[in-house]
């Protein structure tokens, strides 16, 4: 089912009976829904098919021409817990053709009007500049659609002052967890991370 590389897991029943979460690296090119009608691929497609036909579903989005951790669950209270606007952290690494000006930069944090209204990050940091291309770490706490993909359009190189581009954009973390499989490849959380996670959004974990 999956073109990418085996699982970085033991798929073993009890194994499945006590995790709550299952960290994936979505790859570019694949949409982060169940099935589609234009029978594009899917992150399903990229995954066992154990996870699709038991139900675990993934925890907020990454848009098609996006990359990295994504997080699936069959804990409905996890879901509504992480995707409730400012309760979670997520970091992202973010590469866009141009230069970004300090004011902007600013701007980032205190919001950019955009074609769905005004966008903001939580937090911004510019990490290099390398040619006519900068390399960013991004904070959200709330995403919308094509959220950073927006705010960058909506500024402009001070010196060609043409629309910023993203040209790639990693998520890289999650609250306390963090990307750290391949491609295509995932994995069960470990439950001193499953601990670590619930206790941050008090979540209750049920003993076995």
């Amino acid at each position: 089912m999956s073109d990418f590389k085996r699982p970085i897991a033991e798929a073993g029943s009890s194994r499945l009976d006590r995790t709550r979460l299952i960290l994936f690296h979505k790859p570019k090119g694949y949409l982060v829904t169940r099935k589609d009608e234009r029978e594009r691929k899917t992150v399903y497609h990229a995954l066992p098919s154990f996870i699709l036909q038991e139900g675990w579903v993934p925890i907020g989005r990454l848009d098609k021409d996006s990359r990295g951790l994504l997080l699936f669950t069959q804990n409905g209270m996890l879901v509504d817990r992480l995707t409730e606007p400012g309760r979670c952290d997520k970091t992202y690494e973010v590469e866009i053709r141009g230069r970004i000006s300090d004011e902007d930069l600013s701007r980032t944090l205190q919001g950019v009007p955009t074609t769905i209204g005004t966008l903001k990050v939580h937090r911004i940091t510019r990490q290099r500049e390398v040619g006519p291309k900068t390399q960013l770490e991004v904070v959200l706490r709330e995403g919308k659609n094509r959220h950073l993909r927006r705010i960058f359009h909506a500024l402009k190189d001070p010196k060609f002052h043409t629309p910023l581009k993203v040209l790639d954009l990693k998520r890289v973390r999650i609250g306390p967890l963090t990307l750290d499989i391949p491609a295509g490849a995932w994995r069960f959380s470990t439950p001193e991370e499953e601990t670590q996670l619930f206790a941050s959004f008090k979540i209750p974990i049920k003993e076995e």
